[in-house]
């Protein structure tokens, strides 16, 4: 890459981040309604029902972005992100409905977590790779978050593009990576099936297999371990401040594959410092 100083590639991942956030605000909102149209058109095509006049969601490029509530398409001026939605102060110019806090939260998040790996690891194919895995965690998070599913769409990409990162290797080996997957799978495969025999009830969905094997492809298996007590604990911890703020109990569910989105983004990030911090705690090294 040329030389230039950190600070810039820093300074154009954050843009880059704001711009690849609008991006992504359309998959988590668009694409799990794709989804369910899909489903439901097969569904009455194997019972031999008749079709559904309804048209299919929009899809991810082709259709244009509009206010969700007075359908009216919006100006190139309206879709500029993060600023726009401050200068309309959260609400659409046409219908002056409240548009949701979701959009300059994604983008803002993206554009920091994307200065961030650009910070750590500078102008490399690491950090190239990073960004891809870092935009991919937010969508499916996102997703995940919203509708409580973990689109195959997003999951197996991000798991087979680790595997290919491990030929390089970037960030872990191929036999690390390999394995790391196949353990990521079956470890919280396993933890679903004997809750499932012993409750009844399933604890997880099938997405969390598949984050999981793909932390496992991304950053080897020895950092498979770390990565679910990072996701736990967060999870216990943000899970339970939601429920109580929200009013409800703990019986109620709540999605895991956003916590499995931080703690794998945290370990790709810091691993190292934060593995190197506990053996020196623990007097291991």
């Amino acid at each position: 890459m040329p030389d230039l100083p950190i600070a810039f590639w820093i300074a154009a991942a954050g843009v880059l981040g704001v711009i690849v956030g609008s991006f992504l605000n359309v998959v988590i909102l668009r694409l799990p309604a794709r989804m369910e149209w899909f489903w439901k058109r097969d569904a009455r095509e194997m019972l031999e029902l008749p079709g559904d006049a309804e048209p299919a969601p929009p899809d991810l490029v082709r259709k244009g972005s509009h206010c969700p509530d007075c359908k009216h398409p919006l100006a190139a001026w309206d879709n500029i992100p993060l600023l726009s939605w401050l200068l309309l102060r959260g609400h659409c110019r046409y219908c002056k409905a409240p548009i949701s806090i979701q959009y300059p939260l994604v983008e803002l998040l993206c554009g920091v977590a994307s200065a961030i790996v650009v910070w750590h690891f500078g102008s490399s194919w690491q950090a190239a790779a990073a960004l891809l895995c870092t935009w991919m965690l937010v969508a499916a998070a996102g997703i995940d978050f919203r509708t409580q599913l973990l689109p195959d769409s997003l999951t197996l990409p991000l798991l087979w593009l680790g595997l290919l990162v491990s030929l390089v290797p970037l960030f872990a080996t191929t036999r690390d990576a390999v394995i790391g997957a196949a353990i990521g799978y079956l470890a919280l495969w396993s933890v679903y099936w004997l809750f499932k025999l012993a409750t009844g009830k399933e604890g997880m969905g099938y997405g969390d297999f598949k984050l999981f094997a793909a932390a496992g492809a991304w950053l080897g298996w020895t950092a498979l371990l770390p990565v679910i007590i990072i996701a736990a604990l967060s999870g216990a911890i943000i899970g339970s401040v939601m429920l109580f703020a929200r009013g409800q109990d703990r019986s109620v569910p709540f999605a895991f594959g956003p916590f499995l989105a931080i703690a794998m983004w945290v370990w790709l990030i810091w691993g190292e410092p934060i593995l190197a911090a506990y053996m020196h705690l623990t007097g291991l090294r």
